[in-house]
């Protein structure tokens, strides 16, 4: 059974930083592509960033470019997202996706992570 597992969020100050991870069971993250997503509130769910594990090449939302930072440890199967210098507007909930960046309808989620931001 295909199961990815996010974890590390919680709540942090404005300027500060969170490591989220996501778990990978039944499911090699050595292909394709791994993705973050997040969703706050009353909007809609949006790609923060995307991986291609094959080539390295990274793409990060606009508002993110410069503060987060994705990657992927292929000997421990799992994925990270770094963020800094976060902001209130950057609360939501964080899920991972495997194998594509959510483009395809039979990709993995992770069950989310709460990331909050506030003082």
């Amino acid at each position: 059974q295909v199961q990815l597992v996010d974890s590390g969020g919680g709540l942090v100050q404005p300027g500060g930083s969170l490591r989220l991870s996501c778990a990978a069971f039944g499911l090699t993250l050595d292909y394709g592509a791994i993705g973050w997503f997040r969703q706050a509130p009353g909007k809609e769910r949006e790609g923060v960033a995307c991986i291609n594990v094959s080539d390295g090449r990274t793409m990060y939302l606009d508002s993110v470019k410069g503060r987060f930072t994705i990657s992927r440890d292929n000997a421990k199967n799992m994925a990270y997202l770094q963020m800094n210098s976060l902001k209130p507007e950057d609360t939501a909930v964080y899920y991972c996706v495997a194998p594509t960046c959510g483009v395809n309808p039979d990709d993995s989620w992770g069950q989310g992570t709460q990331v909050t931001v506030s003082s």
